[in-house]
């Protein structure tokens, strides 16, 4: 439970050091890509659990911006784990191949 508990501290605090607008050339697309969004994941991606309405929702929404996170070494244990995976096709969101 510790463990668990300082993961997600860890987590928060990096992803609110994360927080970059999501770009095509010069004009912003869609949301900003925000890690602290893919917050209702936590549980699921380090647990095993199956994700919430809200976790699919956020997903969805930060999908474009995954391969940015995986890219972030803090991030790219959670993008990369199996969990995640499981997460994400739960989600009806494909694995991002960067």
């Amino acid at each position: 439970m510790k463990i668990l508990a300082l993961t997600l501290m860890v987590f928060v605090v990096l992803s609110t050091s994360f927080a970059a607008p999501n770009k095509v050339g010069d004009t912003a697309v869609g949301a900003a890509c925000d890690a602290k969004q893919l917050q209702p994941c936590l549980a699921a991606i380090t647990g095993g659990g199956q994700p919430s309405g809200d976790c699919c929702a956020k997903l969805k929404e930060q999908q474009s911006c995954l391969c940015g996170f995986a890219k972030i070494p803090s991030f790219a244990q959670y993008v990369n784990s199996p969990n995640a995976r499981k997460v994400l096709s739960a989600c009806g969101v494909p694995y991002p191949s960067c």
